[in-house]
């Protein structure tokens, strides 16, 4: 592993986020973290300990992230890998959907990508070392009905990472993404019965993912050993799409 181990996490609270930071912390890595509230900034806190970094940055504010973004790019310029895994829904069938549950969405989970990634990446380019890891979603490749600005966002930064990783090939900088499935957490959590029993007919493996399953692949893609790897998008969903 390189010498600057310093993430940057986004969603630090979730169930996939802590996981992710259970991993690098457990591979001695310096946590720069962000969550969506001092409630959840004082758990982190009392999980993790005064050896880490801790901000209450909200993503769906354009301005206040950029305002924490400053702050965080010249206070920590060693931040060696970049996880953006914070994400937000506002279902709703497109015909109902509003203009602010659209822009909300878009900015939360695609645009704040953009804003951390431009804030960041100077630091990663003078240091001549980064990865970068952006958390997607199964369905930014299958579509999901009352998900139209989820998907959108979640396709989109796909994209986004596919041409940042071109762009920045050849400065020893990775940039990839990770798609999960559908993996145990708060939200398969309020599915009933009959919807598990329906989600876990269509895959393979006929288990949900553990947020351990995203953790590992995202340490294996801020590690050396994936020094090769750049612009790819990698499935973690039990066999539930192959592509």
């Amino acid at each position: 592993m390189n010498k600057l181990n310093k993430v940057f996490i986004t969603g630090a609270s979730g169930g996939i986020g802590s996981a992710i930071c259970n991993k690098f912390k457990k591979n001695n890595f310096t946590l720069v973290i962000t969550s969506s509230s001092e409630e959840k900034i004082k758990k982190l806190k009392q999980i993790y300990g005064d050896d880490h970094h801790y901000y209450n940055v909200d993503l769906s504010d354009y301005s206040n992230l950029d305002d924490n973004l400053n702050i965080i790019s010249k206070d920590h310029k060693d931040i060696s890998v970049i996880v953006n895994n914070a994400g937000l829904t506002e279902d709703n069938l497109i015909f109902r959907m509003k203009f602010n549950q659209w822009s909300k969405i878009i900015q939360t989970n695609l645009n704040s990508n953009y804003q951390i990634i431009k804030s960041l990446l100077p630091n990663m380019l003078s240091n001549k070392y980064g990865k970068i890891i952006g958390i997607s979603s199964i369905v930014a490749s299958t579509g999901n009905p009352g998900q139209a600005n989820y998907v959108a966002s979640k396709s989109g930064m796909i994209g986004l990472y596919k041409s940042i990783a071109s762009e920045v090939a050849r400065r020893n900088i990775n940039v990839n993404v990770v798609s999960p499935g559908f993996i145990s957490t708060s939200m398969t959590d309020k599915l009933n019965d009959e919807q598990k029993k329906l989600y876990l007919s269509r895959i393979p493996m006929s288990r949900f993912g553990e947020p351990k399953d995203i953790a590992n692949i995202v340490f294996f893609l801020a590690s050396d050993d994936s020094s090769y790897i750049t612009g790819q998008n990698f499935h973690v969903n039990g066999g539930m799409l192959m592509v």
